[in-house]
């Protein structure tokens, strides 16, 4: 623990340096500035307040053990005994809370989201839990006050989504959705099936964080443009204007496209924001063959035998295979009650770093 209060006490030190940077006048009247300085100081915050209670407890806990050696008052000594024992409870929680805070963060963790579902093995019956695995996130996002904003989706004739990608924003978004990435299965009776028998499908989901404009800069010159006609479900053409856009980074070959039946520059500016977050998720793998690997590991073929979680309709579970754990409430979490999955694999994640920092 001394070698983590050593680490914290750096923490501290900033975060004083940071109050009173926010009351000078000349950051003030820089927003850019001003906001950076904020946003840093709001990261640290809980760590200092559990730090400084953490302090609080451990000079408590120094004074009761002095009054029960001075063993002077029956009465005194008692309650110093009965106050120790609650200290030193209270103390173990805030040590591991405090190292918990300590693990090393995500860099991404604060940011938004590009979210991207694909109907995958299972034709339409997987274009169908596509669209239902949308509403699962849209709802999860309506619970945390987040905000959702669709960039492209392609319809199927059966009204599932061959494809849709979306982004959400709001408050810490990637920390939680980040576990989302993989192949989810799906087990039902499909409402195309006249037999009444239960289906194996699944489909994709890619979480990628939204970086800001000044973290890649792409090269305009890197990137081919190709413009077509929007089209709707069975290819039948729903537009008479080139409104869709392709987009070709041609030093990775990553491709983008996007229509959705407006214009082409919005297509183009949607495009563009995928885009860059993918080239971003290439550049920080080095290398065409980790890109490779890494992409396949988080979000899979969508081959029946991948798969991160399992809906199973017919008896109301949902299984998530990372961390066994199985749920009876089905309805509930399709209805967007994904809390208690998110915190099970949050604590599994602290859990590993844990060990980890341990054993280095």
């Amino acid at each position: 623990m001394d070698k983590i209060i050593e680490q914290i006490m750096v923490f501290v030190s900033r975060y004083e340096e940071l109050q009173e940077m926010m009351s000078d006048p000349e950051v003030i009247n820089d927003t850019k500035r001003y906001m950076e300085i904020t946003k840093e100081e709001a990261s640290l915050r809980e760590i200092v307040a559990k730090f400084k209670r953490y302090q609080e407890v451990t000079q408590a806990i120094k004074d009761n053990e002095e009054l029960i050696r001075d063993d002077s008052d029956a009465e005194i000594t008692e309650l110093a005994k009965a106050e120790l024992s609650d200290l030193s409870s209270e103390k173990q929680e805030l040590e591991e809370k405090l190292t918990i805070l300590m693990l090393p963060k995500d860099p991404n963790d604060d940011k938004n989201i590009i979210m991207e579902i694909r109907g995958a093995a299972g034709g339409d019956e997987a274009s169908l839990f596509a669209k239902d695995l949308f509403h699962m996130y849209q709802k999860y996002a309506e619970s945390q006050r987040w905000t959702i904003e669709l960039i492209d989706e392609v319809e199927t004739e059966v009204g599932g989504y061959k494809q849709v990608a979306f982004m959400i924003n709001g408050e810490n978004v990637f920390s939680k959705l980040k576990y989302e990435n993989g192949a989810h299965r799906v087990q039902r009776v499909p409402s195309t099936e006249s037999q009444g028998r239960v289906h194996t499908s699944t489909s994709t989901v890619a979480v990628m964080p939204e970086y800001d404009e000044v973290e890649i800069d792409v090269d305009p010159k890197d990137i081919r443009t190709d413009v077509y006609r929007a089209s709707g479900a069975g290819g039948q053409h729903i537009n008479k204007t080139s409104s869709a856009v392709r987009l070709t980074h041609l030093p990775t070959g990553i491709v983008v496209a996007m229509q959705d039946q407006r214009s082409q520059q919005q297509n183009r500016e949607k495009a563009m924001k995928i885009l860059k977050a993918r080239i971003y998720d290439f550049y920080e793998s080095q290398n065409q063959e980790a890109y490779d690997a890494e992409r396949k590991s988080a979000v899979g073929t969508g081959d029946r035998s991948e798969r991160i979680r399992t809906y199973n309709f017919p008896q109301n579970r949902v299984t998530d295979h990372r961390i066994g754990l199985s749920l009876n409430k089905l309805d509930r979490v399709m209805n967007g009650d994904l809390g208690e999955i998110i915190d099970a694999l949050i604590v599994y994640d602290q859990t590993e770093k844990l060990e980890q920092l341990q054993n280095d």
